[in-house]
């Protein structure tokens, strides 16, 4: 089993946006599994079964997550794959994987990539026009550097366009001792800062001082304004919705890994 385990997730799948433009149809695997169940792990934490037999991660290494109620949702995210195997539609799986495989055993690139964002991030680049466009981004994004500034002594400079603004090295590492240590908590702010395109706002959802939602919606002030604008892309409005289900993964980790 461990075969099909490798041969299903090693290759990270395609996000829709991707796959239309290569024309790219997948070719999933059926179903081979008629029971998920979870169960303790002789090596602590709680495993996933397949009709009595170890979930096992494209690298071989045994499915364990730390806690109960994450097995439970990949254990969910698992039943729910009816006829064919779509790991498109698996992100929690994916993610754990990633954790298991990858970030366990070297947690510090994780850790520096977050930190790079803190250098340019999205929150600092403020819209000169329209006035509408800037006041949202204001609403969005002004708590969350609030939250930096007052939580961690991190005074980050603004600029209005897209010309780069250096910060101050002081800013930036007060903001790093707000990148968690853990390797669970560390891939999910690495994978919400990537997705949203702010370490500051997946620093902000790691300490609980924004809502997903609201994190969510001030990730896309931007695109949101332009679709109010100029309409409706169907295809981006695909890729969006793909997005926000790997958010939604990384936000369930943070939630119940802590």
């Amino acid at each position: 089993m461990s075969d099909i385990f490798s041969e299903i997730f090693e290759n990270s799948p395609l996000d829709p946006t991707e796959a239309a433009q290569r024309a790219v149809r997948p070719n999933l695997r059926k179903r081979f599994f008629k029971r998920v169940h979870t169960g303790d792990s002789d090596e602590g934490g709680v495993a996933i079964f397949l009709d009595g037999k170890p979930l096992l991660t494209p690298a071989r290494r045994k499915f364990v997550t730390p806690v109960q109620a994450l097995a439970d949702a990949v254990a969910a995210e698992w039943e729910a794959q009816a006829d064919v195997i779509d790991p498109a539609r698996m992100p929690l799986t994916r993610l754990c994987n990633a954790v298991i495989d990858a970030v366990v055993d070297a947690p510090t690139p994780v850790a520096e990539e977050v930190a790079r964002y803190l250098r340019s991030d999205m929150l600092f680049y403020r819209a000169k026009a329209p006035a509408a466009l800037a006041r949202k981004q204001s609403q969005a994004w002004d708590p969350v550097l609030a939250w930096a500034r007052e939580t961690f002594g991190a005074h980050f400079v603004l600029t209005e366009g897209l010309m780069y603004v250096s910060q101050q090295p002081e800013a930036i590492a007060a903001a790093r001792t707000a990148i968690p240590s853990g390797p669970w908590q560390l891939a999910a702010t690495s994978s919400i800062t990537a997705l949203t395109g702010s370490a500051l706002l997946a620093l902000a959802l790691a300490h609980s001082a924004i809502e997903p939602d609201a994190a969510w919606l001030a990730a896309h002030v931007d695109e949101d304004w332009q679709m109010s604008q100029w309409g409706r892309d169907e295809l981006a409005l695909e890729r969006h919705a793909y997005r926000h289900g790997e958010f939604q993964a990384a936000v369930t980790v943070l939630k119940l890994a802590r």
